[in-house]
Protein backbone atom coordinates (compact mmCIF):
# COMPACT_ATOMS: atom_id res chain seq x y z
CA UNK A 1 0.00 0.00 0.00
CA UNK A 2 1.21 3.34 -1.04
CA UNK A 3 1.52 5.78 2.02
CA UNK A 4 -0.56 8.97 2.25
CA UNK A 5 0.95 11.99 0.98
CA UNK A 6 2.80 14.00 3.34
CA UNK A 7 2.33 17.60 2.51
CA UNK A 8 2.96 21.33 3.90
CA UNK A 9 -0.28 22.80 5.31
CA UNK A 10 -0.26 26.20 6.25
CA UNK A 11 -3.39 26.84 8.63
CA UNK A 12 -4.59 30.54 8.88
CA UNK A 13 -6.38 31.09 11.60
CA UNK A 14 -4.21 28.16 14.19
CA UNK A 15 -4.98 29.71 17.01
CA UNK A 16 -9.35 29.93 16.75
CA UNK A 17 -11.22 27.71 17.85
CA UNK A 18 -10.81 24.88 14.93
CA UNK A 19 -7.25 25.98 13.95
CA UNK A 20 -5.43 24.53 17.08
CA UNK A 21 -7.61 20.87 16.44
CA UNK A 22 -6.70 21.76 12.21
CA UNK A 23 -2.87 21.61 13.69
CA UNK A 24 -3.13 19.16 15.85
CA UNK A 25 -4.68 16.69 12.83
CA UNK A 26 -2.57 17.83 10.12
CA UNK A 27 0.55 16.72 12.68
CA UNK A 28 -0.74 13.87 13.67
CA UNK A 29 -1.29 12.77 10.04
CA UNK A 30 2.42 13.92 9.43
CA UNK A 31 2.00 16.86 7.45
CA UNK A 32 4.58 19.70 8.09
CA UNK A 33 2.21 22.63 9.52
CA UNK A 34 2.78 26.24 9.30
CA UNK A 35 0.93 28.24 11.38
CA UNK A 36 -0.52 31.72 10.24
CA UNK A 37 -1.47 33.95 13.07
CA UNK A 38 -0.77 37.41 14.53
CA UNK A 39 1.05 35.46 17.37
CA UNK A 40 3.70 33.70 14.60
CA UNK A 41 4.39 37.19 12.83
CA UNK A 42 1.11 36.91 10.30
CA UNK A 43 -1.34 39.35 9.78
CA UNK A 44 -3.99 38.21 7.33
CA UNK A 45 -5.77 41.63 6.99
CA UNK A 46 -2.90 43.62 6.22
CA UNK A 47 -0.82 40.63 4.42
CA UNK A 48 2.29 41.10 6.81
CA UNK A 49 4.40 37.73 6.70
CA UNK A 50 2.20 36.40 4.12
CA UNK A 51 4.75 35.77 1.56
CA UNK A 52 7.41 34.06 3.89
CA UNK A 53 5.17 31.92 5.81
CA UNK A 54 3.22 30.40 2.82
CA UNK A 55 6.59 29.53 0.85
CA UNK A 56 6.72 26.22 0.06
CA UNK A 57 3.21 25.55 1.07
CA UNK A 58 1.21 22.85 -0.74
CA UNK A 59 -2.13 23.75 0.64
CA UNK A 60 -3.74 26.97 2.82
CA UNK A 61 -6.39 25.75 5.14
CA UNK A 62 -8.08 29.21 6.14
CA UNK A 63 -10.32 29.24 9.17
CA UNK A 64 -9.87 32.46 10.51
CA UNK A 65 -12.63 34.76 12.20
CA UNK A 66 -13.36 37.85 14.07
CA UNK A 67 -15.59 38.08 17.02
CA UNK A 68 -18.43 40.56 15.83
CA UNK A 69 -21.98 40.67 15.15
CA UNK A 70 -21.58 44.39 12.76
CA UNK A 71 -22.36 43.57 9.56
CA UNK A 72 -19.45 46.09 8.32
CA UNK A 73 -16.54 45.13 10.57
CA UNK A 74 -17.57 40.89 9.35
CA UNK A 75 -17.42 42.05 5.46
CA UNK A 76 -14.41 44.28 5.54
CA UNK A 77 -12.25 41.48 7.59
CA UNK A 78 -13.18 38.13 5.06
CA UNK A 79 -12.72 40.81 2.32
CA UNK A 80 -9.52 41.94 2.86
CA UNK A 81 -7.81 38.46 4.87
CA UNK A 82 -8.91 36.46 1.84
CA UNK A 83 -7.74 38.86 -1.03
CA UNK A 84 -4.99 38.99 1.16
CA UNK A 85 -4.39 35.38 1.39
CA UNK A 86 -5.50 34.40 -2.09
CA UNK A 87 -2.91 37.11 -3.50
CA UNK A 88 -0.45 35.49 -1.25
CA UNK A 89 -0.89 31.81 -2.44
CA UNK A 90 -0.89 32.88 -5.95
CA UNK A 91 2.39 34.44 -5.78
CA UNK A 92 3.47 31.32 -4.21
CA UNK A 93 2.09 29.12 -6.51
CA UNK A 94 -0.12 27.24 -4.04
CA UNK A 95 -2.65 25.04 -5.42
CA UNK A 96 -5.47 24.66 -3.07
CA UNK A 97 -7.21 27.08 -1.12
CA UNK A 98 -8.84 25.21 1.91
CA UNK A 99 -12.05 27.74 3.19
CA UNK A 100 -14.55 26.98 6.13
CA UNK A 101 -17.68 28.18 6.16
CA UNK A 102 -21.60 28.17 7.98
CA UNK A 103 -24.27 25.74 6.70
CA UNK A 104 -27.49 28.01 5.53
CA UNK A 105 -26.12 31.35 5.64
CA UNK A 106 -27.19 32.07 1.45
CA UNK A 107 -28.23 35.76 0.67
CA UNK A 108 -27.28 36.77 4.21
CA UNK A 109 -27.32 40.70 4.24
CA UNK A 110 -25.89 41.91 7.99
CA UNK A 111 -23.85 40.14 10.40
CA UNK A 112 -20.78 37.89 10.70
CA UNK A 113 -23.01 35.80 7.93
CA UNK A 114 -22.93 38.66 6.20
CA UNK A 115 -18.95 38.63 6.01
CA UNK A 116 -19.00 34.58 5.42
CA UNK A 117 -21.03 35.15 2.25
CA UNK A 118 -18.37 37.64 0.71
CA UNK A 119 -15.59 35.30 1.58
CA UNK A 120 -17.35 32.71 -0.39
CA UNK A 121 -17.83 34.96 -3.54
CA UNK A 122 -14.03 35.41 -3.47
CA UNK A 123 -12.88 32.28 -3.26
CA UNK A 124 -14.90 30.81 -5.63
CA UNK A 125 -13.81 33.72 -8.35
CA UNK A 126 -10.35 33.71 -7.07
CA UNK A 127 -7.07 32.84 -8.88
CA UNK A 128 -6.81 29.74 -6.55
CA UNK A 129 -8.47 26.43 -7.05
CA UNK A 130 -10.73 26.06 -4.11
CA UNK A 131 -12.66 23.97 -1.58
CA UNK A 132 -15.37 25.00 0.49
CA UNK A 133 -16.72 23.30 3.44
CA UNK A 134 -19.71 24.67 4.86
CA UNK A 135 -20.02 23.55 8.85
CA UNK A 136 -22.99 24.30 11.62
CA UNK A 137 -21.75 25.93 14.53
CA UNK A 138 -19.43 24.29 16.86
CA UNK A 139 -20.64 22.26 20.47
CA UNK A 140 -18.11 25.07 22.00
CA UNK A 141 -20.73 27.92 20.92
CA UNK A 142 -22.63 27.27 23.83
CA UNK A 143 -19.29 28.03 26.20
CA UNK A 144 -18.50 31.07 23.57
CA UNK A 145 -22.27 32.61 24.18
CA UNK A 146 -21.81 32.08 27.94
CA UNK A 147 -18.85 34.49 27.51
CA UNK A 148 -20.21 36.86 25.25
CA UNK A 149 -23.84 37.30 25.82
CA UNK A 150 -23.84 37.28 29.68
CA UNK A 151 -26.16 39.78 31.64
CA UNK A 152 -25.83 39.37 35.43
CA UNK A 153 -27.03 36.24 36.18
CA UNK A 154 -28.52 35.46 32.67
CA UNK A 155 -27.40 34.36 29.55
CA UNK A 156 -29.57 35.83 26.47
CA UNK A 157 -29.22 33.29 23.27
CA UNK A 158 -30.97 33.88 20.37
CA UNK A 159 -33.81 31.77 19.51
CA UNK A 160 -32.28 29.35 16.93
CA UNK A 161 -32.33 25.46 15.98
CA UNK A 162 -28.76 24.17 15.54
CA UNK A 163 -27.95 20.65 14.40
CA UNK A 164 -24.14 21.49 16.59
CA UNK A 165 -20.63 19.58 15.52
CA UNK A 166 -16.84 19.17 17.09
CA UNK A 167 -15.13 21.71 16.09
CA UNK A 168 -12.07 18.59 16.36
CA UNK A 169 -14.42 16.92 13.60
CA UNK A 170 -14.94 19.57 11.42
CA UNK A 171 -11.11 20.44 11.82
CA UNK A 172 -10.43 16.75 10.81
CA UNK A 173 -12.41 16.71 7.89
CA UNK A 174 -10.55 19.81 6.19
CA UNK A 175 -7.28 18.15 6.79
CA UNK A 176 -8.81 15.67 4.74
CA UNK A 177 -9.44 18.12 2.44
CA UNK A 178 -6.53 19.87 2.43
CA UNK A 179 -4.69 16.32 1.28
CA UNK A 180 -6.60 15.96 -1.95
CA UNK A 181 -7.42 17.81 -5.00
CA UNK A 182 -9.67 21.36 -4.98
CA UNK A 183 -13.57 20.04 -5.25
CA UNK A 184 -15.45 23.28 -5.12
CA UNK A 185 -18.39 23.15 -2.65
CA UNK A 186 -18.41 19.99 -0.59
CA UNK A 187 -21.36 18.30 1.55
CA UNK A 188 -22.56 20.46 4.59
CA UNK A 189 -21.14 19.04 7.93
CA UNK A 190 -23.43 19.08 10.68
CA UNK A 191 -23.71 17.54 14.15
CA UNK A 192 -25.58 13.98 15.13
CA UNK A 193 -28.48 15.85 16.01
CA UNK A 194 -31.15 18.64 16.30
CA UNK A 195 -31.71 21.22 19.72
CA UNK A 196 -32.86 24.45 20.31
CA UNK A 197 -29.61 26.40 20.88
CA UNK A 198 -30.99 27.76 24.59
CA UNK A 199 -31.70 24.45 25.63
CA UNK A 200 -27.75 23.53 24.67
CA UNK A 201 -26.03 26.65 26.60
CA UNK A 202 -28.54 25.33 29.52
CA UNK A 203 -27.07 21.96 29.20
CA UNK A 204 -23.55 23.59 29.40
CA UNK A 205 -23.98 25.53 31.90
CA UNK A 206 -25.62 22.71 34.82
CA UNK A 207 -22.43 20.73 33.19
CA UNK A 208 -20.05 23.31 34.02
CA UNK A 209 -21.23 23.94 37.83
CA UNK A 210 -22.79 27.68 36.69
CA UNK A 211 -25.98 29.16 37.80
CA UNK A 212 -26.75 31.60 35.08
CA UNK A 213 -30.28 31.32 33.45
CA UNK A 214 -30.83 30.93 29.62
CA UNK A 215 -32.74 33.32 28.20
CA UNK A 216 -33.95 32.58 24.99
CA UNK A 217 -35.17 35.77 22.46
CA UNK A 218 -36.56 35.75 19.23
CA UNK A 219 -34.48 37.81 16.83
CA UNK A 220 -36.47 40.31 14.89
CA UNK A 221 -37.00 40.74 11.05
CA UNK A 222 -36.72 38.03 8.44
CA UNK A 223 -33.45 36.78 9.57
CA UNK A 224 -34.86 35.41 13.06
CA UNK A 225 -37.16 33.94 11.37
CA UNK A 226 -35.44 31.55 9.16
CA UNK A 227 -33.10 30.62 12.50
CA UNK A 228 -36.08 29.44 14.44
CA UNK A 229 -37.49 27.56 11.19
CA UNK A 230 -34.15 25.65 10.88
CA UNK A 231 -32.39 27.33 8.26
CA UNK A 232 -29.02 26.44 9.71
CA UNK A 233 -29.35 23.04 10.32
CA UNK A 234 -28.01 20.75 7.10
CA UNK A 235 -30.07 19.10 4.77
CA UNK A 236 -30.65 15.33 3.96
CA UNK A 237 -27.46 15.09 1.61
CA UNK A 238 -25.33 16.65 4.24
CA UNK A 239 -22.28 14.42 5.97
CA UNK A 240 -22.94 14.24 9.71
CA UNK A 241 -20.72 14.21 13.07
CA UNK A 242 -20.44 11.43 15.32
CA UNK A 243 -19.98 13.08 18.90
CA UNK A 244 -22.76 14.58 20.73
CA UNK A 245 -23.05 17.20 22.48
CA UNK A 246 -23.62 15.69 25.38
CA UNK A 247 -20.45 13.70 24.64
CA UNK A 248 -18.59 16.99 24.10
CA UNK A 249 -19.94 18.47 27.47
CA UNK A 250 -18.59 15.34 29.17
CA UNK A 251 -14.87 16.33 27.95
CA UNK A 252 -15.00 19.45 30.19
CA UNK A 253 -13.83 20.50 33.63
CA UNK A 254 -15.90 22.21 36.52
CA UNK A 255 -16.61 26.32 35.49
CA UNK A 256 -14.88 26.13 32.07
Amino acid sequence: MTPPQQLTLAVAGATGVVGQHVVTHARAAGHTVVPVSRGTGQDVVTGAGLAAALDGADAVIDVTSVVTTRTRESVDFFTRATEQLLAAERAAGIGHHVALSIVGIDGEPSGYYAGKVAQERLVAAGPVPWTLLRATQFHEFAAQLVRRAAVGPFVVVPAVRVATVAADEVADALVQLATGGPRGRVADLGGPAEAELADLVRRYLAATGQRRRALRVPLPGAAGRRMRDGRLVPGPDADRGRVTFDEWLGGLGPAR
